[in-house]
């Protein structure tokens, strides 16, 4: 009877703390769960996003979208802005944390300027960006015609503004994967550096056998919010390009925007923001599953 008498308790105290979780769970139907429904729905429509007047079309939408090459050109951007973001900000976050575990002066300012880009918004710092590649004006432009060369428009090139919207966001949030892995660095036990000199170890073999491993719950972090920020990439391509020309530098995010206020195609719009939560889901998942089982071995 007494253990019987216990598990009621135990079992009443549970089902109390279940309340805790209504306000948040309201919060996540309303505001993530409701809109992606929503949206699913829309997507099997013809809706222009502003009409009351729209009737469902099945999966004409879908078939549009995988049929259409402007698809694979923006999907091509997402991935690169994704990935190519990640390998950069985990790379050089990296190397700045490694630099200023060390004691050296000026550790302070260093961190400062480094992270100091992450608290300026997106936006502004794409324009930041743009009065320095800018044709007409532009900082870089200046500074070639007073060294004698003919100005240039990277911007509007094709072949190379995909890969400055990619500098510039690696630049803003590098300081993000800094932090991340200093934090990681300090709270590596001294004990494994100093057995690991005993055994006269390298410092590349301290590297990868002590630190790398040990650093796997950063790295996981890292890079699982770094894949996620850069494949919904949206306000540094509008300031910066504004997607163009054409649809050369457009993301998911921004090809979703354009579709539905410039060209009011609202349906096409949901499917393709169901392909971007779709790729978002698939490769966030998978990179956290690899690197999850990473920690575990470390």
């Amino acid at each position: 009877m007494a253990e019987q008498a216990k598990k009621k308790v135990k079992f009443n105290k549970i089902s109390s703390l279940w309340w805790m979780y209504l306000p948040a769970l309201f919060v996540v139907s309303f505001f993530i769960i409701y809109p992606f429904l929503n949206g699913l729905r829309i997507s099997f429509t013809n809706w222009d996003g502003f009409s009351q007047a729209f009737r469902y079309i099945g999966l004409d939408q879908y078939k549009r979208m995988f049929s259409d090459p402007d698809t694979w050109l923006v999907v091509k951007n997402t991935l690169l802005y994704g990935i190519g973001s990640t390998v950069l900000q985990n790379i050089i976050g990296l190397g700045y944390a490694l630099l200023l575990n060390q004691s050296i002066k000026f550790k302070a300012l260093t961190r400062t300027i480094v992270y100091l880009p992450v608290i300026i918004s997106p936006l502004i710092m794409g324009y930041i960006w743009y009065f320095f590649f800018a044709y007409q004006g532009g900082a870089l432009n200046d500074i070639l015609i007073w060294l004698g060369m003919d100005p240039t428009n990277l911007l509007s090139n094709p072949d190379i503004n995909p890969y400055i919207i990619m500098f510039v966001n690696t630049y803003q949030f590098v300081g993000v994967a800094m932090i991340i892995y200093l934090a990681g660095l300090q709270s590596i036990s001294k004990d494994y550096y100093e057995a690991a000199d005993i055994d006269g170890a390298s410092p590349w073999q301290k590297f990868k056998n002590i630190t790398l491993p040990l650093l796997a719950p950063s790295i996981t972090i890292n890079i699982v919010l770094n894949i996620i920020g850069g494949l919904k990439l949206f306000d540094v391509i509008i300031s910066l390009t504004g997607g163009g020309p054409g649809n050369a530098s457009q993301s998911l995010s921004t090809y979703m925007f354009d579709l539905y206020f410039a060209r009011q195609d609202a349906g096409y719009a949901a499917t393709q923001g169901v392909l971007m939560i779709f790729i978002i889901l698939i490769i966030s998942f998978v990179a956290l599953f690899i690197l999850r089982r990473r920690e575990v071995e470390a």
